[in-house]
């Protein structure tokens, strides 16, 4: 009798360890069938995308390259201020509200915006200005915090670019710099402007609706010989309309974006975009793996660009001299 009632007392813990086990296997699938949160990158663009949609269009692509799909393993937030700055601290505190895995901008006031609003999410860079001297970050080496990314030095590129600009123009005489209210690029070519015994001009316009007829009034009552397009959010959204402004008053155009020069300004000498952005995809891609952007140091460009419009100096009446053509990185017939 005793051995019986011990019999079924194993019986009863074998069903319970078999229902047990049967209840663990049942709910095993279920949880490894729950969706693995989708990272969402959040990037604010300053300018329009339908003025400036390639830096946007190498990015995905990169990321795609690395293996990210946008719907399936990465969801992207995209913000434009339409060439207003004024607007954009508010899309990225719309952006950090969404709680996005990474912020990206290629806009130095969105970087700003970003770093004030948040300590939390990882931040990457593709800036124009020194984002040391600007006090973006701590260094080069050790950003620090929780932004990192890259600088095209576009600023620092400033006397190369009127240096190449009077070999592409010999004629030059009177130069013109094309910028925004309160933007200090101007100071960036005096130095060399002196050098080069070149005069320079400032024309400051404002936004949202900047009087370009009005500049080009005025440029050509200072007789200048030549104007420079500052890079700035603003001046992308008028990029064409710019051109079109310099092809007929005849003025060469010098622009510190390679894509004015498809738009149809005459010369640019820039970092390498292509690179760049193809570069940021890098740094999402290692922190969406779990790197901190602390620990990413800040990269510089190695490559830089001269693209000289030909279609556009045929237009305007000049001759490009054979050894600067020669040395162009892009030519556009």
């Amino acid at each position: 009798m005793t051995e019986v009632k011990h019999q079924r007392r194993i019986g009863a813990k074998s069903l319970v360890l078999i229902f047990c086990a049967l209840l663990f296997a049942l709910s095993f699938p279920a949880e490894a069938q729950q969706p693995a949160k989708i990272p969402r990158i959040g990037y604010v663009s300053g300018s329009s995308d339908a003025n400036n949609p390639r830096p946007n269009e190498i990015f995905q692509q990169a990321l795609r390259e690395l293996g990210y799909i946008e719907g399936k393993n990465i969801l992207f937030e995209y913000r434009s201020a339409e060439g207003s700055i004024d607007r954009i601290p508010s899309l990225v505190a719309e952006l950090v509200q969404l709680k996005v895995d990474v912020l990206v901008s290629s806009t130095a006031q969105a970087i700003r915006a970003a770093k004030d609003a948040t300590k939390t999410i990882p931040i990457v860079m593709i800036v124009t200005v020194d984002p040391v001297a600007t006090g973006i970050v701590d260094s080069l080496a050790r950003p620090g915090g929780n932004i990192t990314g890259l600088t095209r030095l576009t600023r620092e590129l400033s006397g190369k670019r009127l240096e190449l600009f009077k070999e592409v123009v010999p004629r030059i005489s009177r130069v013109g710099v094309l910028s925004v209210v309160d933007f200090t690029a101007f100071k960036d070519y005096e130095a060399a402007a002196s050098s080069l015994k070149i005069p320079l001009q400032l024309f400051e316009v404002r936004a949202p609706n900047p009087d370009l007829a009005g500049v080009f009034r005025d440029a050509a009552k200072g007789r200048l010989s030549a104007l420079i397009t500052v890079r700035v959010p603003l001046l992308v959204r008028h990029r064409k309309e710019i051109a079109g402004f310099a092809i007929k008053n005849r003025l060469p155009l010098m622009s510190e974006s390679t894509e004015d020069v498809d738009s149809g300004a005459l010369v640019s000498y820039s970092a390498d975009d292509v690179a760049s952005f193809r570069r940021a995809a890098v740094y999402v891609d290692k922190i969406l793996k779990g790197t901190k952007p602390a620990d990413l140091p800040l990269e510089q460009p190695t490559k830089f660009e001269l693209v000289i419009n030909l279609k556009t100096a045929k237009q305007i009446g000049l001759t490009i001299p054979p050894n600067v053509l020669a040395r162009a990185d892009k030519v556009i017939k």
